[in-house]
């Protein structure tokens, strides 16, 4: 029997529905990250019950140089998983691009924009 070469029709319509809702809301909390720095500077009221809502939910204060930080990882992310849409779309997602074998579906199920299998990922460090 010959392995897979690549996730079926049916399979990467499950993965495209995934990363769609994923995109969705990684665009909702960069939204949120980004509406947190325009209000650090803003001295108004509306900061200050943003702050203490965040210290009462036990959060804390971010910095605003964690918070663009926080903004520039979710930006990338967002970027991976439109990557990631691109290549189902061209069906090549889930091909490892080391090994060229397919992306173990549990690995892709818990970090759809995976480009490597572990195999390839471990072997690199």
């Amino acid at each position: 029997m010959s392995e897979k070469n690549r996730y079926s029709d049916e399979e990467l319509a499950m993965f495209k529905a995934l990363i769609e809702k994923k995109i969705v809301a990684a665009r909702i909390d960069l939204d949120g990250l980004k509406a947190s720095l325009s209000h650090k500077d803003d001295n108004g009221t509306d900061d200050t019950i943003h702050s203490f809502n965040m210290m009462e939910d036990g959060a804390g204060t971010l910095t605003r140089e964690e918070i663009s930080q926080l903004a520039q990882r979710q930006e990338k992310f967002l970027t991976n998983l439109e990557n990631a849409l691109m290549r189902i779309q061209n069906k090549t997602y889930g091909i490892c691009r080391v090994t060229g074998k397919l992306i173990q579906k549990e690995r892709l199920l818990a970090v759809p924009h995976a480009t490597l299998s572990m195999e390839a990922k471990e072997a690199q460090g």
